[in-house]
């Protein structure tokens, strides 16, 4: 292998008539004048004379086939194969054209491509196109993983890539990109089984309820049952946890009303005047009705006419309370600001988000455990939104004790996990969520409270926050503007943009600043699987079948059936299992088992009669 052509400091064409190049892959030169240096083929050719095509493009000019005959290649006879060649660091001069290059052995390039130890950092799968450099690696590194191919799962090959967890703390934040059937959520699975091995503190944001690591894969090796199976929770937003409503401030209750349905002005001031710290939510909720039903009267006179006609003491008291409220808010609370906050307190009650505390979920961090928050998108927007604002400053809270020497019980760093981010943190107007996890992304690496974030349309996730996610995983992604937006927030070369939509599922580029550059990797196959792994065709077709063996089981001992006969097997069916049919339901049942195979059909001289096969 040789250099060819014209060189740069960054850029070099290398030939070879021996060996096709593969890309991602590294090479070394040896520049008689620089020494040896580094550097990944981002495209490869091949072409012979036999091969119609013009070579003369972009690619291969003119003078890389003049280096070529010159070195001694039948340009015209033989095959060849060529790669441009990107340096990892700039040269000194331009590379000298007719170096020699080779492969690297691994101690060249292990500390370029292996930044923390197994035990330290998280095994998430195998750096494509290494086999040849991981032949001589430590056994330390070899067996770590399996890799899912056509062929099924594949003992790891190449050197392992090892996302080093502490440099969070100098880059912070992960993005996960990829279009739906990409691998994003296999990858992201991936990272959490990793992060539960190293047992630190994570919350997951589960809208699709499919975090959930209770199941090992049937495809993995025997022995690695329950493997995570003290080392997360799943919890439902208003079934297991919830917000406690005597430990609410007015900005949060604020926040949370603001996510069941937008807060105007007014209604926002009806919260601030009304509400009390310690208020519970009966003595909050009977507030409001009772201002309402005072408004309702529309006067000072008429609540005094419904005083002195009062039934009883209890309705008496309880109308001179509506009174007092009365006059003390009716001109600062309007009546239809009132009725507003009632209507989204009551429809968060009718949630459940008030049923509940958080306290497990804080216990659960506090034991290093991954806690998966689960219910649907709008619900978790509205719990996320006072969980991570409850959480994140208990944290800080802490980091500031320790700073001023003051006492403080101790929280501990934790990580915010969640797919579709883009509906927590959307770009061009604000959410309730969004505040929250922008301030983390800004400001959580001080504090120890990192982000990863998951999602499909990169595009649709604010600016500021894809900003700040300093390692980002992309997966197979077609959308020409999220493409743009990949483009824009990574080092990404043009050539590894265009290969984006064509992506194998679960191959990933790694844009990662405590790397310094972009790796190409494949993500090692999942020790567990998502609950949610049926196919639906499958699922139709098996809930066909035993639906089938359950008719045919109802039947079988009132087999033969004649048709005159319906009725009567209708009444001892309903006698045997409660299932009611009609004489056109039963018959087009029959019908069915005799398509399928199950029954046969025959004609007598009395009519229809359906019998074994």
């Amino acid at each position: 292998m040789k250099v060819v052509g014209i060189t740069t400091q960054q850029e070099v064409f290398v030939g070879s008539k021996e060996r096709n190049f593969r890309i991602n892959e590294f090479i070394i030169i040896e520049d008689p004048y620089q020494g040896d240096l580094m550097g990944e083929v981002v495209e490869a050719k091949t072409f012979n004379r036999y091969i119609p095509l013009n070579i003369y493009g972009d690619f291969v000019d003119g003078s890389v086939l003049e280096s070529l005959k010159a070195l001694g290649y039948n340009v015209d006879e033989d095959t060849i194969y060529i790669s441009k060649v990107r340096l990892l660091n700039e040269a000194l001069y331009p590379v000298q054209t007719g170096s020699d290059v080779r492969l690297p052995e691994f101690y060249e390039v292990k500390d370029l491509m292996i930044k923390s130890s197994k035990e330290e950092g998280l095994v998430l799968g195998i750096i494509k196109n290494t086999d040849s450099i991981a032949a001589d690696m430590g056994s330390e590194y070899k067996n770590l993983l399996y890799t899912f191919e056509e062929s099924g799962l594949i003992p790891q090959r190449e050197i392992p890539y090892i996302l080093d967890i502490k440099s969070m703390h100098h880059y912070p934040h992960i993005g996960v990109f990829g279009g739906s059937g990409s691998g994003k959520s296999f990858g992201l699975r991936v990272v959490l089984e990793e992060l539960m091995k190293l047992n630190i503190p994570t919350i997951v944001l589960d809208p699709h309820f499919e975090m959930d690591f209770s199941q090992v894969g049937d495809y993995m090796p025997s022995g690695m049952d329950g493997a995570f199976k003290e080392k997360f929770k799943c919890l439902q937003v208003g079934f297991h946890v919830g917000v406690k409503f005597e430990d609410l401030s007015a900005q949060d209750l604020k926040n949370l009303l603001d996510a069941a349905s937008p807060l105007t002005d007014a209604m926002s001031n009806v919260v601030d005047v009304l509400f009390k710290r310690r208020d519970s939510f009966i003595s909050f909720h009977n507030k409001l009705q009772m201002l309402t039903e005072a408004q309702e009267e529309g006067s000072l006179d008429r609540i005094t006419i419904r005083i002195t006609e009062a039934a009883s003491n209890d309705e008496r008291e309880a109308w001179l309370k509506r009174k007092e409220l009365y006059l003390t808010y009716d001109k600062t609370c309007p009546y239809n600001s009132v009725k507003g906050i009632m209507w989204r307190l009551k429809r968060l009650d009718n949630e459940g988000v008030f049923s509940k505390d958080i306290r497990e979920i804080e216990e659960g961090l506090q034991r290093g455990k991954l806690m998966v928050i689960q219910g649907s998108t709008r619900i978790l927007q509205v719990f996320s939104t006072y969980l991570l604002n409850n959480l994140y400053h208990k944290r800080r809270d802490y980091k500031d004790a320790l700073y001023k020497k003051t006492a403080a019980d101790y929280f501990p760093p934790f990580i915010i996990v969640t797919d579709e981010a883009h509906n927590f943190a959307p770009k061009g107007y604000d959410s309730p969520s969004k505040s929250i996890i922008k301030e983390i992304s800004q400001e959580g690496r001080k504090y120890g409270v990192f982000l990863i974030l998951a999602t499909q349309r990169p595009t649709l996730l604010d600016e500021t926050i894809t900003a700040q996610l300093n390692t980002k995983f992309i997966f197979r992604t077609v959308r020409a503007s999220d493409i743009q937006t990949i483009k824009e927030e990574t080092d990404l070369t043009e050539e590894e943009s265009r290969r984006l939509p064509y992506l194998r599922t679960g191959d990933v580029f790694i844009s990662s600043a405590s790397m310094g550059r972009t790796i190409f990797a494949r993500i090692r196959a999942a020790i567990t699987c998502s609950p949610h792994t049926e196919n639906p065709f499958d699922e139709l077709k098996n809930k066909g079948k035993e639906d089938d063996e359950k008719f045919l089981n109802l039947i079988k001992d009132k087999l033969p059936i004649n048709d005159t006969d319906l009725l009567h097997v209708i009444t001892e069916i309903e006698k045997e299992s409660r299932v009611t049919y009609t004489i056109d339901n039963l018959e087009d049942r029959l019908m069915q088992m005799v398509d399928k195979g199950h029954i046969r059909k025959e004609e007598t001289i009395f009519g229809y009669r359906y019998k074994e096969v």
